[in-house]
């Protein structure tokens, strides 16, 4: 769908936002494993590259602390990030992450799971996810899933994933659902 969406070409400078220094699962650094020109990435993180130098040595990285994106304004042509907003915190902080997307990059493409999903792809919890913030927590850490409490995952909705482009002074842009089983399972941004 990026190839499809973007159109990119040899020349143009993709950021990843969101890279991992681990890989649990096929999805993790998903356009390093795919994109058919990695010299043209960066892939910015806040894990330390060590073993991700070693899998995507022609691939930039940029280790930062998390807050503002250490570039210029406009520096690449096309920003990618797989299902990393859920995990900025909160609110403010899923806001100022969206600005500094579109502060960097001329395009974006964005991932993130639908919060009304009936299964919570994380932990692959069924329904859990749909109570109170309080009690999903408690069973993420009774099952030894505490890394998924809502400290680490703040879930949006497609109205709160609209709001916050809207408050993002995002004003063009195109949200694609996937759907599974005739649900949206995730979102896809495009702007």
């Amino acid at each position: 769908m990026f190839l499809e969406e973007i159109a990119p070409t040899r020349a143009t400078r993709v950021l990843d936002v969101g890279f991992s220094e681990e890989e649990y699962s096929s999805n993790d650094n998903f356009i390093e494993k795919h994109y058919p020109h990695p010299e043209m990435l960066t892939a910015l993180g806040i894990d330390t590259p060590v073993k991700f130098k070693r899998r995507y040595p022609e691939v930039a990285t940029v280790q930062y602390d998390g807050s503002v994106f250490p570039f210029s304004d406009q520096a690449f042509d096309v920003l990618w990030s797989n299902a990393v907003i859920e995990h900025v915190g909160d609110r403010s902080k899923q806001l100022f992450f969206l600005k500094e997307i579109k502060r960097v990059s001329k395009k974006a493409f964005i991932t993130t799971p639908n919060r009304f999903f009936p299964v919570e792809v994380h932990t692959c919890t069924p329904l859990l996810h749909y109570l109170p913030e309080s009690i999903f927590d408690r069973y993420v850490t009774l099952i030894g899933k505490r890394w998924a409490t809502s400290e680490y995952i703040r879930l949006l909705s497609h109205s709160e994933l609209e709001a916050l482009l809207a408050d993002a002074d995002i004003a063009e842009y195109r949200i694609i659902k996937n759907m599974l089983v005739r649900l949206p399972l995730d979102f896809v941004v495009l702007f």
